[in-house]
């Protein structure tokens, strides 16, 4: 393979693996948020020690998403550095306010959420909860302004020529709020807050299961059932209003998406299929005109297709981008029928007595992550063939004197680094997940447990 495939691997795999902590930290700060908020209107221990219990787990998720993260800065300049150059100006005022505006928030609280037991007050320590989550939602905000803007450039122009050419902002705003900036952050955010729910929902279901914190692991689980049904569905708002913005914005990526070739054909919405590029045809059930429909609001009226552009600029590897969004979308509707079948169940007083659901949802703690993956991947690959749209193609970016040598043997490196840190993130995640919430002791040495004990006897 030449450096550019390699260089493409690699970020991509690097990428993917960062990506499974930030959504996790996110969408875990939020249940910590509700769980010591809800300690401090009832006084319920139990809340506090769940919010105790999660601030360790989202201390190992935080800690892996920094690490993981740092890796990628470095890629830009041994990687691709005509891109590094082209995009400096416009992902240097991105990153710096991430800086300003989330990471100081985040570090600056951090301390206090993790040590700050039992030394400040529960609201000022409510507060350092709060204010880790908002860090943390403040600093997708940026890499998705900055993502997007790769997708939908505004707000600069363009000077230097050849090699020496890049991007300047001229107005920054206009950067910041490019066309598909909020559909994105929404999406981004809402994918996040999901994952973190569904693991939350996973740890307490196999809890209930295993007759463990069987009172505590309801609370936990039904808090966290109200806020993945709420988002799973709020979702499903986002995902069109993104699909919306993509059609104007992007039509190519688009007609990828659906697997869609000529303006002239009916805009079929396929529910799955395979894509025969070669033949330009897609093989499975569809809704007759229904991407017409999705996009337009009625069924008549023409889409553009992939061939209603030149070919050197549209996306080649069609199946996998239709693949990757049809299952992300797939997973989006199971995540609204399973939890609002849990909710359903739960007023029937049946949920916590259905061990084949709870099951389900021991399981499906992997499906958010396969959709925030799955995603990112029909986003990416839609784009291309451009790395900047319309203004640099990936073919033009990656770094001229890298070879594909050098490039082969840091993904074998990190290939290694990265499975040893997965290792070591599950083995933490499931050290902590057996102990349970009840893994301290209180002044007096005894098990937290037994005070929570005996305060549901009282």
């Amino acid at each position: 393979m030449d450096v550019e495939i390699l260089s493409r691997i690699q970020f991509a795999f690097t990428v993917s693996f960062h990506y499974i902590y930030p959504p996790l930290s996110i969408g875990l700060g939020l249940m910590m948020v509700i769980y010591e908020g809800a300690f401090l209107r009832t006084g319920n221990k139990m809340y506090e020690q769940l919010a105790r219990f999660w601030t360790r787990i989202f201390a190992i998720t935080f800690g892996l998403g920094v690490a993981t993260g740092i890796v990628m800065e470095f890629e830009f300049g041994t990687n691709w550095a005509t891109y590094s150059r082209f995009v400096g100006d416009v992902f240097g005022s991105a990153l710096a306010a991430e800086g300003i505006f989330a990471f100081a928030l985040e570090s600056g609280f951090l301390g206090v959420l993790l040590f700050g037991w039992n030394r400040v007050r529960p609201i000022v320590h409510f507060i350092a909860t709060l204010g880790v989550w908002l860090g943390s939602m403040f600093s997708a905000v940026w890499i998705v302004v900055a993502n997007s803007w790769q997708q939908t450039p505004a707000g600069h122009h363009i000077v230097g020529h050849g090699n020496q050419m890049r991007a300047e902002i001229t107005d920054f705003w206009a950067m910041v709020f490019n066309p598909s900036s909020v559909d994105r952050i929404l999406h981004t955010w809402i994918g996040a807050l999901i994952a973190g729910a569904f693991l939350v929902m996973s740890v307490h279901a196999w809890y209930i299961l295993k007759g463990r914190y069987v009172e505590m692991s309801r609370k936990a689980f039904g808090l966290a059932l109200i806020v993945a049904a709420f988002f799973s569905v709020m979702q499903l708002v986002t995902g069109h209003s993104s699909a919306s913005g993509v059609a104007k914005n992007q039509p190519e990526k688009l007609a990828a998406f659906e697997g869609h070739y000529n303006q002239s054909d009916p805009a079929h919405l396929y529910l799955f299929g395979w894509v025969n590029h070669e033949k330009q045809k897609v093989y499975g059930p569809y809704v007759p005109g229904g991407l017409s429909f999705l996009i337009h609001g009625n069924f008549d009226t023409p889409v553009p297709g992939l061939n209603d552009f030149p070919k050197d600029e549209i996306p080649t590897q069609v199946n996998a981008i239709f693949q990757f969004y049809h299952l992300m979308v797939a997973f989006g509707l199971f995540f609204i029928a399973l939890t609002l079948f849990g909710l359903w169940m739960w007023w029937r007083g049946r949920l916590f007595e259905t061990k084949w659901l709870l099951w389900i949802f021991v399981f499906a703690v992997v499906l958010p992550q396969l959709a925030n993956q799955f995603g990112w991947f029909a986003a990416e690959m839609g784009r291309q063939p451009w790395v900047v749209y319309k203004l640099l193609r990936t073919s033009d970016a990656f770094s001229p004197t890298v070879t594909a040598q050098n490039v082969l043997f840091s993904l074998i490196l990190f290939t290694l680094v990265y499975a040893l840190l997965f290792v070591l993130f599950i083995y933490l995640l499931d050290k902590k997940i057996k102990a349970g919430p009840y893994d301290e002791r209180n002044e007096e040495g005894r098990p937290l447990q037994e005070d929570i004990a005996n305060q549901l006897v009282k």
